[in-house]
Parts: structure tokens; C-alpha cells; sequence
């Protein structure tokens, strides 16, 4: 018996390159399940999402688990890397409320404007573009990138516990004395008590605590049952393929599709690079190696998702989290994926984790990644003011895609404008060209 976990081991430890990484199966394994819980609402909240359009939500939980899976499998083999995908926030947003209920098409127009979406990313892989563009960001925006997503996780765990709320004041403090909130103020105090004292599992422990203490207080619902069936995906499976082709060659398709394809590539591009950043994983160069691989799991995973029934899939920057835990290796990401499997059969208990226990844990690895910051010079204002606009306009505009922009324009126009042309490529002046566009004409 112990041969055969040695042996388990030392496959796992050479398909992966754990001991290469400085890592372990328990330490990966663990950071795979903290970066699970802290992105398990995806189940819930992408099926309430696209089932107002008229898709069937039990259908939507099912395709939702299964596209994470295969897309964080796929890029834990393929590129090695400890990010999970699911399908991404703000593009369920856009599919629901924009296409479908906006523009009055069907849900089965905007499945099919995703399967295009998937198979364009599929051919700028291969042909190499969308890894050319990840390569022409600047090393000082790469920094901003990390610390503004950073940022921008903090804010969703505050505003999501919360602790900052809409006002009177754009935003303001919440109310502190609220029960759930104190619960997620302890969450925070223990974690960041656990994370001091360097405790292996730090996140994963505090989030159990406060999930335990939440159910035993009557704070949050304790699940009615442990196992349930898994849902069936036929009520949306390949329904990509019924619309009919007049709509499918209609403009309102290209307008749909280019838009699916800009927030997912500078979504995608804006995790990569920070959630690799902050786990070491850019070379001396500052460029990410395998970044191939990386952008053809997450092409696959649209593609995938789009025939099970789902809005675009992405790299989710809470993988940082699992990353906080010490995961370096695709076997993160695997342990993920795996957890979204078996979140099909067991979804009572994963979809009863509370955002009080997950708060906590996104407003602390945004600590984490703040310190970025300090690989930035902020006394050459051509760095500083591009640098400060993506960190910053990530949160302010809620889209690390906007804040992607905002820093490749004014790095690109500050530059050129004082005579620093030397450190603006061709890539960084075509990019802020289009982005201007994109502006003008898709406001």
C-alpha cells in the first residue's frame, strides 16, 4: 500500500513538477479546493443569471460545473498552470440582459455568438496573436495589472459582505453592526491571524470556521440535504446549432460576437498576467511562459461551454486565492475542476458556503497582491499615471478589461508624447488605436 502512494506520488510529482515548483500533492490539492470555494457561487449565481432569459436553470447549474471542469483540467494538463476557469461574470451579464433580453434574440443567438467566439480564440491561438499581445504589455503595466486585480477582488469580498455599500456617497461604510457582517469581520480577523502564523490551509480553515459558526448561529441556511441528483443539460445542450443562418450572417451578430471577444481577451489576458505574477510564474522577461497553452485552455473551455449551454468561460482572478495557498502547479487547478464535478452530485453542501466565509479570503489575497505596487516607479509620471488609471479604473469600472485599456492608451500617449518612443512598440499603438475605436463607435 505505501509503494503504491509513493509511486502515486513521484507520477504525480513528474507529470506536474511539484518538487521543480517547490510544492506538494497536499499543498496543491488544498489550494485547488480554497480556490474552488472561494469561486463556487459561479454555480448559482450563472444559473440564476441565464435562466432570466428563458434557459433552464437546473440545465444551466449542470453546464456551468462540467465547462469549469473541463476548462480548468484542460489548462491544468495543458499549460501547468493553478488557474480555474468557469464561466466568467459580467459576459453572463452581457449574454442575459444585453443580447437576450436587450436586443430581444434568443438565448440560442447568444450560445451560437459564443461558439463563434470560442472557435475565433481557438485560430488567434494557434496563429499565435492573442500570446503577442500579452507579450507587448509593458512590464510596468503587468505590475498594475496584478495589484488593480488585487484591488478589484478586495472589492467584491467588501462589497459583497457588506461591509462598503451604495450611498449617498457613491459608496459608503456599511453597517458594521449587522450580524453577517461581524461574522465576516471575524472571518477576516482569522484568516489574516492564521495567514501571519504562516498555517498551511489558512484560507480553507478559516472558511469552514466561518461557514460552521454561520449554520450553528442561524446566520446562513444549513443545507437540506447532502447528495443530490445531478441536473440534465438537455434542455440546452448543442442548442447553438438551431438558429437560423439569416441571423447568424446578420450584423447585429458581428457587433455581438466582437464584443464577447474584447471583454474575454483583456479579461483573460488581465487574469494571466497578474494571478501569474503574483505566483511567480512570469520570466526574467516579465513574459509568460507558456502562455500558449494557457489561452488555448481557455479557448477550448468557450468552446466546450458554448455547446453544453453556457456564456463564454474564462480564467477567474480567484484563483489568486489558491495561489495564497501555495498551489503552483496544474494539479491546482485540476483539484478545482474536479470539486466543480463533484459539486453536480453534493451541490446542497458546495452552494451553501456563504459569501461571509469567502469574503474574507478575497478582501486578504487582494493584500497580497497590492505589493506589486512596489515594482512600479512612481517617480517617472509616464509609468506612474498609466500604471495608477489600470489599477484604479479596474474597480471604479468594475472590468479589468477597461482598466487594461485605460493603462495601454496613456502609456501609449504619455510615451510618445514626451519622446520615450523608444519604449512603445508597434503592438501598444495599434492596440490603443483600436481601444479608441472600440470607444467611439461601441460605447
Amino acid at each position: 500500500m505505501q509503494t503504491t502512494q509513493t509511486t502515486n506520488r513521484g507520477w504525480l510529482d513528474k507529470t506536474f513538477k511539484l518538487s521543480e515548483n517547490n510544492t506538494n500533492v497536499k499543498t496543491e490539492v488544498i489550494a485547488g479546493i480554497t480556490t474552488f470555494m472561494t469561486m463556487a457561487y459561479i454555480l448559482v449565481v450563472n444559473a440564476n443569471v441565464l435562466s432570466e432569459t428563458g434557459m433552464d436553470k437546473g440545465a444551466v447549474f449542470a453546464a456551468t460545473a462540467i465547462a469549469a471542469f473541463i476548462g480548468s483540467c484542460t489548462m491544468g494538463l495543458l499549460a501547468n498552470y493553478p488557474i480555474a476557469l468557469a464561466p466568467g461574470m459580467g459576459l453572463n451579464a452581457f449574454f442575459a440582459y444585453t443580447v437576450v433580453l436587450g436586443m430581444g434574440y434568443s438565448w440560442q443567438f447568444a450560445l451560437c455568438a459564443v461558439l463563434i467566439e470560442g472557435i475565433i480564440f481557438i485560430l488567434l491561438t494557434i496563429t499565435n496573436v492573442r500570446e503577442k499581445i500579452i507579450d507587448c504589455i509593458p512590464p510596468v503595466l503587468k505590475h498594475a495589472v496584478t495589484a488593480g486585480i488585487g484591488l478589484f477582488i478586495a472589492f467584491i469580498g467588501l462589497a459583497n459582505a457588506g461591509i462598503v455599500v451604495n450611498g449617498a456617497t457613491i459608496l459608503q461604510l456599511g453597517n458594521l453592526t449587522d450580524p453577517l457582517v461581524l461574522l465576516t469581520l471575524f472571518g477576516l480577523i482569522l484568516a489574516g491571524i492564521l495567514l501571519a502564523k504562516n498555517i498551511k490551509g489558512a484560507f480553507l480553515l478559516a472558511m469552514i470556521v466561518v461557514s460552521v459558526i454561520g449554520m450553528v448561529a442561524g446566520l446562513v441556511q444549513i443545507p437540506n440535504a447532502v447528495v443530490s441528483a445531478a441536473p440534465s443539460i438537455k434542455p440546452i445542450f448543442m442548442q447553438a446549432f438551431s438558429v437560423p443562418m439569416n441571423q447568424i450572417f446578420s450584423f447585429d451578430m458581428v457587433v455581438v460576437i466582437f464584443t464577447f471577444l474584447f471583454v474575454d481577451l483583456f479579461d483573460t489576458v488581465g487574469c494571466l498576467v497578474g494571478v501569474a505574477s503574483k505566483g511567480n510564474m512570469l520570466d526574467e522577461n516579465g513574459k509568460l511562459p507558456k502562455a500558449k497553452q494557457a489561452l488555448f485552455a481557455d479557448a477550448i473551455g468557450t468552446t466546450v461551454g458554448a455547446l453544453l449551454g453556457t456564456s463564454t468561460v474564462t480564467a477567474y482572478v480567484e484563483s489568486a486565492s489558491g495561489i495564497g495557498e501555495g498551489g503552483r502547479t496544474g494539479l491546482t487547478s485540476i483539484t478545482t475542476g474536479l470539486m466543480f464535478l463533484l459539486a453536480l452530485f453534493f451541490a446542497p453542501i458546495f452552494t451553501s458556503i456563504p459569501t461571509q466565509a469567502t469574503a474574507p479570503v478575497l478582501i486578504l489575497v487582494g493584500v497580497m497582491m497590492a505589493s506589486s505596487l512596489t515594482k512600479i516607479d512612481f517617480n517617472d509620471f509616464t509609468n506612474a499615471i498609466p500604471a495608477f488609471l489600470t489599477f484604479a479604473m479596474m474597480t471604479l469600472a468594475y472590468s479589468i478589461a477597461d482598466g487594461i485599456i485605460f493603462g495601454i492608451i496613456s502609456f501609449t500617449v504619455l510615451k510618445l508624447a514626451t519622446n520615450k518612443k523608444n519604449e512603445v512598440n508597434l503592438s501598444l499603438i495599434l492596440l490603443s488605436i483600436l481601444f479608441i475605436l472600440k470607444f467611439v463607435f461601441l460605447k
